[in-house]
């Protein structure tokens, strides 16, 4: 018969490994437990929920102690930045003049995995006193804070990644989880859209991402622009003036016609060519983006080609202007 391995005979690598997986396992199932338990009680809970804070004319207030507060605070950040207002007030500054940034126009919800935590008290108690909707989110739903709360979003059970079962891991996750299930509802309650969230991200590489071409692409007076029956030796001037790296032939409705690139002249370099017409060098139909367009948009569009610019065409198909990869790493989108 095989002997189990003793584990002090095990390199550290693997078991840091299988510690790792088993955690991960662990909150996993309890991810699962709580899909499954939308189409129970929390599913109908959780609708309440939405509809209390959809007619709320205030904000929404987390609180929640220890861990559960971390985890409040995150949901609030996620809250606010999707169109739903929300703050997080700490309930032992609560108990020390902070209960009078709550208003009986907003809805709190507390987050306490056992449902008894003592420094939630006297939030829990002006809540009642002054008619605030307060929504639980715990695992013990007959709990103290279950029986006061106006809407008990129950937590199933699961164990703690903790092979202790006392540190805070799975219970955590689910808190999170259901948090911005919540916020997520919420956004798409409100048609929230990428412009929406463009207003509370306007800094870092997020606010980059949702700027629009039009916003940062070159104006159509700085172009280089020109017939088809252009002489090449015009389009190779015009191309260094710019340093665009590319030419937009134009027909005679204005309408982008074709690009030179360095490509092209490349793939043209014979003795006429120079003699040649920017027609006859042009590579036709090129790819091109709306001024409406995201800045993302333009950087997937570069990096799927494999080009550095695009032209910004309107309705029409004319040129109104050029993006360009430099345009994009100086708004810190690369």
């Amino acid at each position: 018969m095989q002997k189990t391995p003793h584990l002090s005979s095990i390199p550290l690598g693997a078991q840091w490994r299988a510690s790792a997986r088993r955690a991960l396992v662990i909150e996993t199932e309890g991810m699962q437990q709580l899909i499954e338990a939308l189409e129970g009680p929390l599913g109908d809970a959780f609708a309440k929920s939405v509809q209390v804070i959809r007619q709320a004319r205030g904000r929404v207030v987390m609180t929640g102690m220890g861990k559960s507060g971390h985890i409040a605070r995150k949901i609030a950040a996620t809250l606010a930045s999707t169109g739903t207002p929300a703050s997080f007030v700490h309930p032992a500054e609560a108990s020390h003049g902070d209960l009078g940034m709550i208003t009986p126009d907003d809805v709190i919800i507390m987050i306490s995995n056992s449902g008894e935590s003592p420094e939630l008290r006297d939030i829990l108690t002006y809540s009642r006193r002054f008619s605030v909707p307060l929504i639980a989110i715990t695992s013990v739903p007959n709990s103290s804070l279950g029986k006061e709360a106006d809407i008990v979003l129950p937590l199933p059970r699961a164990r703690e990644a903790c092979p202790t079962g006392l540190a805070p891991t799975t219970s955590t996750l689910l808190q999170l989880a259901l948090g911005d299930a919540l916020a997520m509802a919420l956004l798409e309650d409100k048609g929230f859209s990428a412009l929406d969230f463009r207003k509370f991200h306007p800094g870092g590489k997020l606010g980059a991402q949702l700027k629009h071409v039009r916003d940062i692409m070159h104006a159509r007076e700085e172009l280089p622009l020109g017939p088809e029956a252009l002489p090449m030796s015009d389009v190779l001037i015009m191309m260094t003036r710019r340093s665009y790296g590319c030419f937009g032939v134009v027909d005679e409705q204005d309408r982008l016609a074709g690009i030179v690139t360095d490509g092209d002249l490349r793939r043209n370099m014979t003795p006429d060519l120079l003699k040649r017409s920017a027609g006859s060098v042009m590579t036709r139909a090129p790819k091109t983006i709306s001024p409406d367009a995201l800045a993302s948009e333009a950087l997937a569009q570069l990096n799927e080609l494999k080009i550095t610019s695009l032209f910004v065409i309107d309705a029409e198909q004319r040129p109104v202007g050029l993006v360009h990869i430099h345009d994009l790493l100086r708004i810190g989108l690369v």
